[in-house]
């Protein structure tokens, strides 16, 4: 019995993470990666330290359009809190946030896309 969810076609799956990359829908991306349920795209953050409502602004415009409604914020090896500001600047595009690990935002991210949610990742590569 195949155990796995049906994920519809054109739809992302992040198949692997580490060595600083990511294995998406059978292609290898280099770096951290915003990743959402039809596209994958580069993102210039290397460190949690770094995140602002600037380099959030791609998530930030999606959920104004209602493409996305929770962010899985992939913060590294591990959970760090989100900044109020951050997470302030999210609630009024109607996003709600999630910090975890990488690892725990890739797993989470395939459950709620294969669930047709309107979830997006952010995710800082790891080692």
């Amino acid at each position: 019995m195949d155990i796995t969810p049906l994920v519809p076609e054109g739809r992302q799956v992040i198949e692997g993470y580490g060595k600083g990359r990511f294995r998406i829908a059978g292609a290898v991306y280099s770096g951290s990666m915003l990743v959402f349920p039809g596209r994958v795209e580069p993102w210039a953050v290397a460190d949690i330290q770094t995140l602002t409502e600037g380099t959030l602004s791609t998530i930030i415009e999606a959920g104004r359009g209602g493409e996305v409604e929770l962010l899985l914020l992939g913060c590294g090896p591990r959970l760090v809190p989100v900044a109020p500001a951050i997470r302030s600047a999210l609630k009024q595009a109607g996003i709600g946030v999630e910090p975890m690990d990488t690892g725990a935002a890739c797993r989470t991210f395939n459950v709620l896309m294969a669930e047709g949610r309107r979830v997006a990742a952010a995710l800082i590569a790891v080692d």
